[in-house]
């Protein structure tokens, strides 16, 4: 919850510019687009300032899945032999070093979680205290009786094209006429309306309040006060919701004229200055009064009123399509990433041939994923897809890309990739020593790697993660462990796609590089198959809570590459999901 704090303050930053932006917008097309436009285009604000609570799941469409390509699979006979006595053995090379680094919360975003919520609280209090005197109005009110009232009802409906009623009540503590109801909208009518009976004005009256109901505005009213408690702090939320609120009145103000006669125009004004001074203050309603202010502007814009044109109908269209495509494009920037640990959901594109397996006998209690892909036959094999496709963080499994930076760049060369020491404690013995990129890689050394980002630029790491797309290609603040503080991240599948990218040179690196890399990460080798593979930890207040394992196993006819990954509160290290990537990788009959 403290990481959504801070995620929302800064999400408010940009909700702000795009209330600036639709205020310009509005501003620029006033006189080109009808009132029920510019009306509209609030929407868009509403829209966004919900985007913050929504998962950034949500806006990722997950291809390669439909249901002519993932089709559900039994496991491969499993009657013969098994291939390998003890699955665990050849991965001995497997080290496992992980550092932990620590869970607890800063006291800045904790403190701007409290005093979020707290402000939320006193707003809700004032919120449900005015909703409570409503609801207590509403109980007083009784159904209109009046013939006279029942006949002209009538008539705005059919006016309307109304064709299921709406129940119209009156009650005597009533100041202003309003409608309200999520569901089942309802209009309220002072009883002096009812009482001092005038036609043309009750006629305007129940238009203006039927008008609301067809429009779903009472929708709208509902949602501004939830808006109002959620951003109680932010002063230009306030002026979009006064704004909403008047823009709602002139939009239904103009519908309204766009019904009655040029001659009526005068008279509608002079009843909307009758209730100028009546202000009913309620939320989730939507009403004919309003504020000095509003009353001015819906005044000015009786005055100037100008009928709906095919070419203005045209203009407003063109305009929210347009607006709805950057909302599209900029929504999914908003949304909450989650949990340091998890991201958004991926797949590689062109997964034609699918098959899900049934490994839960070998993860045991642990959740996670497996993914083979074999590039002989052009087929993946997966365990749990829904969470293969979660990126997450990739822990030390990232090293191996960071050693092609590094030789890339001329830091280490194949020939000289020695660094020494500096004599610093190290939490592991193994570190305290001079180190070549295969006993770095092999004891996943972190001040090794570290030291080649050191020499690096912050641009040349992130221009390198966008060069072969590693994942969600985020740097974060600090260089130093960016692989592991949830700041990059990656799912299983995309580790696999991109092994396959590395082995095959797609990235058109030298290939001298390439195979001192690949020399890196060799696990086993034998005749028939060579066996290359990288573990990662993730490991938070000493807890294993996310191991990595993976890698590719060339053979004479195909290349197999994997990548399986585990969750657990406590013991799901890199060496474990190496474990758990022999059995799976024995149990499928796959050579290594």
């Amino acid at each position: 919850m403290p990481d959504f704090a801070v995620h929302f303050f800064i999400c408010n930053i940009f909700i702000s510019i795009g209330i600036g932006i639709i205020s310009i917008v509005r501003h620029l097309l006033k006189k080109y687009v009808s009132a029920r436009i510019l009306y509209y285009l609030w929407f868009f604000v509403l829209g966004l300032m919900t985007v913050p609570f929504l998962p950034a799941d949500i806006f990722r469409l997950l291809p390669g899945l439909s249901s002519n390509h993932l089709s559900q699979t039994g496991l491969m006979d499993m009657s013969a032999r098994p291939l390998f006595t003890d699955p665990g053995s050849i991965f001995t090379e497997a080290n496992d070093f992980a550092v932990s680094v620590s869970s607890r919360t800063s006291l800045i975003p904790l403190f701007l979680l409290i005093l979020w919520i707290s402000g939320m609280a006193v707003v809700s209090f004032f919120t449900l205290r005015s909703f409570s005197r409503r609801r207590i109005l509403e109980k007083s009110a009784l159904p209109v009786q009046n013939p006279q009232v029942q006949d002209l009802y009538k008539k705005c409906c059919s006016e309307l094209k109304i064709k299921k009623a709406v129940p119209v009540y009156s009650t005597a503590f009533l100041a202003s006429p309003y409608a309200a109801g999520l569901l089942k909208p309802r209009i309220y009518l002072p009883i002096q309306l009812i009482s001092d009976f005038s036609p043309a004005e009750l006629r305007f009256i129940l238009l203006h309040e039927l008008q609301h109901c067809r429009q779903k505005d009472t929708f709208i009213s509902f949602l501004m006060p939830l808006t109002g408690i959620l951003y109680w702090f932010n002063p230009l939320v306030w002026y979009a919701l006064r704004k909403i609120q008047c823009n709602r009145e002139i939009a239904c103000d103009s519908a309204v004229l766009q019904l009655l006669k040029p001659s009526d125009h005068h008279a509608y004004g002079n009843t909307l200055i009758d209730y100028a001074e009546k202000i009913s203050h309620f939320p989730y309603t939507a009403g004919i009064s309003g504020s000095k202010s509003q009353m001015e502007s819906r005044i000015l814009n009786i005055i100037h009123f100008q009928r709906d044109t095919k070419i203005s109908r045209l203009r407003g269209g063109a305009v929210l399509t347009i607006l709805a495509c950057l909302f599209v494009f900029s929504a999914p920037a908003l949304a909450f990433p989650g949990s340091p640990q998890y991201g958004e959901a991926y797949f590689p594109e062109h997964m034609d041939h699918i098959s899900v397996v049934d490994l839960r006998d070998i993860f045991g209690d642990y959740d996670g994923s497996f993914v083979l892909y074999d590039s002989g036959q052009n087929t993946w094999t997966v365990y749990h897809p829904h969470n293969a496709a979660k990126r997450i963080s990739p822990n030390s499994t990232y090293k191996i890309y960071d050693a092609l930076l590094g030789l890339e760049s001329g830091i280490i060369t194949p020939g000289s990739t020695g660094m020494v020491w500096d004599g610093k404690d190290q939490p592991f013995h193994s570190w305290e020593a001079d180190q070549t990129l295969d006993s770095a890689m092999k004891n996943s050394v972190n001040w090794y790697f570290q030291s080649i980002d050191s020499q690096l630029e912050f641009h040349s790491i992130s221009s390198f993660l966008q060069k072969i797309q590693y994942g969600n290609q985020q740097l974060g603040s600090d260089i130093r462990l960016y692989w592991t503080d949830g700041a990059l991240k990656i799912s299983p599948f995309e580790q696999v796609d991109l092994l396959r990218k590395l082995n095959e040179n797609q990235f058109h690196f030298s290939s001298e590089h390439i195979q001192t890399v690949k020399a890196s990460i060799l696990q086993s080798a034998s005749p028939r198959s060579v066996l290359y593979g990288k573990t990662g930890t993730d490991r938070i207040d000493g807890k294993d809570i996310s191991g990595w394992f993976i890698g590719f196993i060339e053979s004479p006819d195909h290349v197999y590459y994997f990548a399986t990954n585990i969750q657990n509160t406590a013991s799901a290290s890199g060496s474990k999901a190496a474990e758990i990537t022999a059995s799976a990788l024995s149990k499928l009959k796959i050579p290594y």
